[in-house]
């Protein structure tokens, strides 16, 4: 054996006992010069990971929304699948005042709607300010399978859903028609903390094959300018999804996650290690620590790997996180930044 046959086989030996015997047992690492195969090293690394059972997780105390993807995902249904049925019972539910039918309107009194998908293939599809549909998570899903694009937006993404068969439904509802009346008395805008005028449903799953999805939808903030996006409906900030790593998804003021692209930040920590729950810490503080406006508003991150941790942070005491796995659906208290010793 020559010196650096020596030196492959040895480092190949060191990572089979830092990784487990199932990297032992991979027969093919070298080469037949001796070069350690990246490939196989990789795809070993992967084969490693102990797969989780089925889980689904979201923003908020949406819990039929978990109920939902979770019985889907019992049942051998994809990632992708779930979540886009999970996130429909908040959208169809006309008590939501923050996602599809039911929203709160912007200044014009109009409700415009955008979201986002991911696959586990690195796929991606998202629609922004549409009108008079109500499934608009499954519309960019739509996006992403049936066009040649990324993003739709407007009356295209509008007309793109009747030419797919989706139904023009009233978004606006009376009871949601008044409070935008009378808002137009004082058109005070300042969007309160923990208050439902600037949330969102963002929700991220495992199957049984171990593959995550995720997608985010929302009415944006409420009494916003027409035409304003944040940045639910944009891969990276408000939704990103890693199959070798994991996904994370956004809630809260959407311009402050927009500045650092939250969600693909995260998936980056943890791809260099980081578990979930300090991932998402530590995409908070890069907002905290930018200075004391963050007072003014809420950001809140839930986050998943590719083993089935998951974890949550934001900025005020106040935001939860659905969790579903093995048939029990719990409401979990987000840890969250400590303003006082700021």
């Amino acid at each position: 054996m020559n010196r650096r046959k020596f030196i492959n086989k040895s480092a190949v030996a060191g990572a089979g006992i830092a990784t487990g015997a199932s990297l032992m047992a991979c027969n093919n690492l070298s080469t037949s010069t001796g070069d350690v195969d990246n490939n196989a090293f990789a795809k070993a690394q992967k084969e490693n990971i102990k797969k989780p059972s089925p889980i689904a997780i979201c923003t908020w105390g949406f819990s039929g929304a978990t109920a939902k993807a979770g019985e889907l995902l019992d049942g051998g249904s994809s990632a992708l699948d779930a979540i886009i049925a999970g996130v429909a019972v908040e959208e169809e539910n006309i008590e939501n005042t923050t996602v599809g039918i039911g929203a709160t309107p912007d200044r014009e009194g109009n409700v415009t709607l955008d979201a986002c998908v991911m696959n586990p293939e690195g796929d991606c599809g998202a629609v922004l300010a549409v009108e008079n549909i109500v499934n608009v998570a499954a519309l960019a899903r739509k996006v992403m399978e049936e066009t040649p694009h990324v993003i739709l937006a407007g009356k295209g993404a509008e007309e793109f859903a009747y030419e797919q068969g989706f139904t023009k439904q009233k978004l606006l509802t009376e009871e949601r028609k008044e409070a935008w009346k009378e808002w137009l008395k004082t058109s005070d805008y300042k969007p309160e903390i923990n208050i439902e005028n600037h949330d969102t449903i963002g929700m991220l799953a495992i199957d049984n094959n171990g593959d995550i999805a995720g997608a985010c939808t929302t009415s944006g903030l409420g009494y916003k300018m027409k035409g304003r996006v944040g940045d639910s409906p944009i891969i990276g900030s408000g939704l990103f999804i890693d199959n070798e790593v994991g996904g994370a998804v956004a809630t809260g003021m959407g311009e402050e996650v927009l500045k650092t692209v939250g969600s693909f930040l995260i998936v980056e920590l943890m791809r260099s290690g980081m578990s979930p729950q300090a991932a998402c810490e530590e995409a908070i503080h890069r907002i905290t620590k930018k200075g004391a406006r963050y007072k003014d508003f809420q950001i809140a991150y839930i986050a998943m790997n590719k083993s089935g941790e998951t974890g949550s942070h934001c900025i005020h005491k106040g935001f939860t996180m659905m969790k579903y796995q093995n048939k029990k659906n719990e409401n979990i208290s987000s840890s969250f930044y400590d303003t006082k010793n700021s």
